[in-house]
């Protein structure tokens, strides 16, 4: 494919999400999309964020857990970008006019205190850069239609990143196991789904070595302050206006998104 196609592709994924319809599966568009195609497409958008003032405060990685990748039919991880807009805060309603079919995902954030470049990156290096965790749920979202995404789909549409809110006690690693974190999450008071931090490619850990590893070579530094969100330890959770969704972490603690139309927030 030549980049004014792929320009072309991320283009109507941006008119996707302003207009809210979601469009047909890329790979049944354009068969011979791969994967290395896919991220072009995510990083033509990024940069039509950055021009637009937008700025990047974290990164993604999705389709970690077994769960997940049954769930989408995939069967490996991918990476995508967290603007600074993505960042909602707990108190605040989450307006769902502004997303197409959106789901979350509970995870345990990553906050860096140094930053972080593959490749070469070992378990160690995470470790000695990880300043502290959140309890986190990722807000995802498809601007492909009915959720139909292949790995290819999923990448080119940023991981169907949509937004993040964030718990607001910081934990060190030294004080939690994040292999063996469970955690339970409730919607409407009743309890929707249960996982553990291992998860996460064996561990939340893994996924971040992954992540580095991954995007170095490519020219992204995983940035000191950056948000890094490893993966769902549960499979992921529709979500309508007026759901008010908690993920609970054992050790970390809870975070607590609600969802609400865009009238009700004016």
């Amino acid at each position: 494919m030549t980049d004014l196609d792929l320009s072309q592709i991320a283009k109507s994924l941006i008119a996707a999400q302003n207009e809210q319809a979601p469009i047909a599966p890329l790979t049944e568009t354009y068969p011979c999309l791969t994967i290395e195609d896919a991220y072009s497409i995510q990083l033509h958008q990024v940069r039509q964020w950055l021009s637009e003032g937008r700025r990047v405060r974290g990164h993604k990685v999705g389709l970690t857990s077994v769960a997940m990748q049954q769930q989408l039919g995939v069967d490996q991880p991918d990476y995508g970008h967290l603007t600074a807009d993505m960042f909602h805060l707990e108190s605040m309603p989450i307006p769902v006019d502004r997303l197409i079919s959106p789901k979350v995902e509970p995870e345990i954030a990553f906050v860096l205190r140094e930053p972080l470049r593959g490749p070469g990156v070992t378990v160690a290096d995470a470790i000695s850069a990880v300043d502290y965790v959140l309890p986190a749920l990722e807000i995802i979202d498809s601007r492909i239609k009915d959720w139909k995404v292949t790995i290819a789909d999923t990448i080119a549409d940023n991981a169907s990143s949509a937004g993040v809110v964030l718990g607001g006690l910081p934990v060190r690693l030294d004080q939690v196991n994040l292999r063996t974190v469970g955690c339970v999450v409730h919607q409407g008071g009743q309890v929707v789904g249960t996982g553990a931090g291992g998860a996460a490619l064996g561990s939340p850990l893994n996924a971040l070595v992954w992540l580095a590893n991954t995007v170095g070579p490519l020219g992204i530094t995983l940035e000191a302050g950056s948000v890094i969100l490893p993966g769902s330890v549960t499979t992921a959770i529709p979500v309508t206006p007026g759901d008010s969704v908690t993920a609970t972490f054992a050790g970390i603690g809870s975070v607590t998104a609600q969802f609400a139309h865009l009238k009700d927030n004016r």
